[in-house]
Parts: structure tokens; C-alpha cells; sequence
């Protein structure tokens, strides 16, 4: 600003904040004990944000604790269910492994309930059998051990199934190890 300006009252001076235009949140103050109130009421507020921000992030670290027990636990005990009910099975087996004396039927009829019984449990939890035979191969859920000529059934095709696969939820536990038809067999000419 030079000298032979005039100087405008109502502008703002950076060492006099009383000064401030129209547009300043504030009063403008004149005695030092308005100051000095004012100073006191913004340290006030400013207290009261500081100890929200501190409790904030003590509630955010205390979430971040708290979901990562959370998880542990839930990953920890995530089959409790599901071998509580294979405790049953178990139980099945224990009991026949007992008999002294049983006949052949006996025995069969105690595998078949036993077999019963893990099947409900499958059942329960979603996991279920893959039976590809006659299906087209499908290399996701079925594991080729063989490829033979086949008159009857096309090429790419299940024949035989040597070991049951088993899905959970879509997912392969486990593929079906397969023989797959490589088709006609050729005839020689």
C-alpha cells in the first residue's frame, strides 16, 4: 500500500481482528474482557472437538479389536457345527466295532445306517455327491484316470466313475476321478 492512498476504515487489518468486513463470524470486540471471553469460549470448543475426535477413534479401535476377535472366532470354531454332527457317525462306528457276535446282515444293516447317517449330515452342510456318468467331462469337477473307445457313448463323455466327487456350495471338495469315451473305436480298413 503506498503512502498516498487513503486508508478505507472498514477494510480488514490483519493486527486489529476487530476490524474484520461483514462477512467475520465473530462480533467485533472491544474491551479485553470480551477478548478474553471469546478466547475462553473457542478453547472450550476446541476441547470438546479434541475429546470427540479422541473418543471416536477409541470406539473405531475399539471396533477393529473387537471384529478381529470376531473373525478369529468365527474361523476358529467355523466346523463346530458341522463336527458335532459327524460326532453321531463316529458314535455308529464306535458301537459296531463292540459286537462280539454279529451276523454278515447285522453288519450291513449297522453300515448302511451309518451311511445313512453321514448322508444327512452332508445333506445338512451342503455337500453333495458328483455323479458324472454318461455326462459330458467337465475338467472343473471330474479327473480324467483313463480315456477308452467307446461304440456306444460319444467322445468326451463319462463312461465309468472309479471315486465319487463332491461339491460344497459349487465348490470341488473333491473331483470325480473319471474314464472318459474317446468314441468309436476305428475300424480297420
Amino acid at each position: 500500500m503506498s503512502t498516498t492512498e487513503p486508508i478505507d476504515p472498514s477494510s480488514s487489518n490483519p493486527e486489529n481482528p476487530s476490524s474484520a468486513g461483514a462477512d467475520s463470524a465473530l462480533p467485533p470486540l472491544s474491551s479485553p474482557e470480551e477478548w478474553q471471553t471469546a478466547l475462553v469460549k473457542a478453547e472450550d470448543a476446541l476441547r470438546a472437538k479434541d475429546d470427540e475426535c479422541l473418543r471416536l477413534r477409541a470406539d473405531m479401535e475399539n471396533l477393529r479389536k473387537r471384529t478381529a476377535t470376531e473373525l478369529s472366532q468365527a474361523r476358529k470354531f467355523a466346523l463346530e457345527s458341522f463336527a458335532g454332527e459327524l460326532l453321531a457317525v463316529m458314535d455308529s462306528l464306535e458301537a459296531a466295532q463292540q459286537v462280539k457276535e454279529a451276523s454278515l446282515d447285522s453288519y450291513r444293516n449297522g453300515v448302511e445306517l451309518t451311511a445313512r447317517q453321514l448322508t444327512s449330515v452332508f445333506d445338512k452342510f451342503h455337500i453333495q455327491a458328483i455323479h458324472p456318468e454318461g455326462q459330458r467331462f467337465d475338467p472343473n469337477r471330474h479327473q480324467a484316470i483313463a480315456s477308452l473307445e467307446h461304440d456306444e457313448i460319444p467322445a468326451q463323455n463319462v463312461i465309468s466313475v472309479m471315486q465319487k466327487g463332491f461339491i460344497l456350495h459349487e465348490r470341488v471338495l473333491r473331483p470325480a476321478l473319471v474314464t472318459v469315451s474317446k468314441g468309436k473305436a476305428e475300424s480297420p480298413s
